[in-house]
């Protein structure tokens, strides 16, 4: 035992804003990219706020030359007068004390999505340098701080005829793991915000290389499904909107039907994206299925069929956003991912059902189109359940039977374990010669895969290029999907480094995606890197994987008496070029494939593997500078 003692000495108060400091992830989710940007959605969170209030109309977000970002609005600013309790000016509290603002008393904001009075103080003190100016009263008011410490009084520095608030932070180099702002990773969110506001105005623009985005939807969520279904062909032309204010409640769904089988929900609360859905989302659900069988019933459309249509069946193809305002809402923990206020469920699940049923009385074409689709649905569920229960008897899972072409490990410990997706027999004898076969585990592909895109699920079931992956990793599919089932801590993509190779690639993360998603939201999956040539010249030996590599080299090794090996494809490496190059974990390049934003996600899989040719020739033409491919 430790001569330790524990006495009253031991107990460490953290006052202001150092608790922040010392324990960023608790307020900002971690100091990773993802983390550095979620600094500015706070502060646009209170530009939003003052939109909800009905008090902005325009926001700007700036990325500055010297690596700090600049949000402004033009709502009635920040108050700036002394603070009763406080006794300094109410901007100082606002910016250096936690839990203080204005959405505690329900009069200066009815809806807000900032509830805690933590987003702009956390901001502060995460940052390195921060200057805030208020525009209100004829009147520029500015005060500045370091690391959350105000360094200068509030000064009137000018005078103006407009108002708003306008904040200049820079994030704090000892805090961060990167303070590089992405503008591709911000125009996600403000776009969504822009849908979500009806009329908000957001720009966003970045200094540094002079791009410029201006996000304003008159149509709002409306406007944001006619997005999300831009590159399918839609059943019906304008998508459902239901909107009503009820008591403290403002909610509002836009719903578009397309032809593909996948169902995209996405759910809001107060601007927040509740991921875990919640109350609204599990209203809005129960309504639609009551609504569409309640139609189905009425129409006798099952008279000849055995089946019956699930709620599941019925959102086969729906793209719906479901967007919710309440005064007070209720979440599951600081993370607002589910919302739980239990009088929302009531209010939606009725609301919906009456209007739909409204609809479909007004539109008997659509109307029968939605529920045929659900019907076809409920047939293919069926078929996917035999196909299921097929599978099950072939492969014998329980019992420990899997794919005759898998090499597996040895040890059992998933979280030691990878497996690589193999193309080609070729390459997958290499790879199970080359590998380390006590944590490493070959599944050789062949043959053309499914394009699970255009697919059903009862076809994608009974596909032979599928079932083996769907065996191997031992998960699941599908609403079946279980991940703590999965047998491989790492998937690993191995395909030739050629266009062929790259089809392959994106039919398999298309599948992963569509049918096994938790996969890559949860990091398993990834691509290998295999070299496009190898350079001798005498006991040197180099692997170059990009020709600008290997000009590179040439140069610098001088063209003469060097041998230039070009790998056709993985299928030319032996088993020890393959290990030194593509399987051994100290020398091999993995790319991670992440999902930092979903519905960015849904849309390029649609684009690249769906139906509509002119979305990919686009994509194409405007990418293809970009990419260097071994041809």
């Amino acid at each position: 035992m430790t001569d330790s003692k524990y006495t009253a000495s031991n107990i460490k108060v953290l006052k202001g804003l150092e608790a922040v400091r010392k324990r960023p992830a608790m307020y900002i989710g971690g100091t990773s990219e993802r983390g550095l940007h979620h600094l500015v959605y706070e502060v646009v969170d209170n530009s939003i706020d003052e939109a909800l209030a009905g008090r902005c109309d325009h926001i700007s977000v700036t990325l500055n030359l010297d690596g700090s970002c600049t949000v402004e609005d033009n709502g009635v600013g920040i108050p700036v007068g002394i603070h009763p309790v406080e006794k300094v000016s109410a901007l100082q509290v606002v910016m250096t004390i936690l839990h203080a603002g204005g959405k505690f008393d329900n009069k200066s904001y009815k809806v807000s999505g900032g509830l805690h009075g933590v987003g702009v103080s956390v901001v502060n003190a995460l940052s390195d340098t921060c200057t805030v100016q208020v525009l209100r009263d004829g009147k520029i008011y500015q005060q500045s701080y370091h690391r959350g410490i105000p360094t200068s009084e509030v000064d009137v520095v000018g005078t103006t005829d407009r108002t708003g608030t306008r904040t200049t932070f820079m994030p704090d180099k000892e805090i961060f793991e990167t303070t590089n702002f992405s503008f591709d990773y911000l125009a996600v969110r403000l776009r969504e915000l822009a849908f979500l506001n009806r009329g908000v105005h957001i720009v966003l623009k970045d200094e540094r290389n002079g791009k410029y985005h201006d996000f304003k939807y008159d149509g709002g969520i409306q406007s944001f499904v006619s997005y999300l279904n831009e590159n399918k062909k839609t059943l019906i032309t304008e998508p459902i909107y239901i909107g009503i204010k009820r008591d403290h409640i403002e909610f509002e769904v836009a719903i578009q039907y397309n032809d593909g089988f996948q169902e995209l929900l996405y759910s809001f609360a107060n601007n927040i994206n509740t991921i875990e859905g919640g109350t609204h989302l599990s209203g809005f659900k129960s309504a639609c299925t009551r609504a569409v069988n309640a139609y189905i019933r009425s129409q006798n459309m099952l008279k000849n069929d055995k089946v019956t249509t699930s709620g599941s069946d019925i959102r086969e193809g729906m793209v719906a956003v479901i967007s919710v305002k309440l005064s007070n809402p209720q979440f599951e923990g600081q993370t607002k991912t589910k919302l739980q206020n239990s009088e929302v469920e009531g209010a939606v699940n009725s609301v919906v059902y009456e209007k739909l049923m409204e609809y479909f009385e007004e539109h008997p074409t659509e109307a029968k189109q939605i529920a045929m689709k659900a019907i076809l649905g409920a047939r293919s569920r069926e078929a996917a359940r035999k196909a299921r229960d097929l599978t099950r008897r072939k492969s014998v899972l329980e019992s420990g039977s899997l794919p005759g072409k898998l090499a597996d490990c040895s040890i059992q410990d998933p979280t030691q374990t990878e497996i690589f997706l193999v193309e080609g027999d070729s390459a997958g004898g290499s790879a199970k010669m080359g590998r380390e076969r006590t944590f490493q585990a070959i599944l050789p592909l062949w043959g053309k895969m499914l394009n699970t895109e255009k697919s059903r699920i009862d076809k994608v079931l009974n596909n032979d290029k599928i079932q083996p992956i769907i065996l191997a990793l031992g998960a699941g599919i599908g609403e079946e999907f279980d991940i703590s089932r999965l047998r491989y801590n790492k998937i690993i993509i191995m395909a030739d480094a050629d266009v062929d190779g790259q089809h392959i690639s994106t039919l398999l993360l298309t599948f992963f995606f569509r049918y096994m998603r938790p996969l890559v939201e949860y990091g398993h999956v990834y691509i290998a890197k295999p070299p496009l040539f190898l350079l001798r010249k005498g006991k040197q030996k180099r692997y170059v994987y990009t020709m600008n590599e290997r000009d590179d080299i040439l140069n610098e090794w001088g063209s003469q008496g060097v041998h230039v090996q070009r790998y056709k494809g993985l299928g030319e490496m032996n088993p020890e070029q393959l290990w030194e190059t593509t399987l051994d974990p100290e020398r091999r390049i993995l790319t991670s494939v992440k999902i930092d934003d979903a519905i960015e996600a849904d849309r390029m899989f649609a684009i690249l593997m769906g139906d509509d040719v002119e979305p990919r020739r686009a994509f194409i033409e405007e990418n293809a500078q970009f990419v260097e491919v071994d041809v």
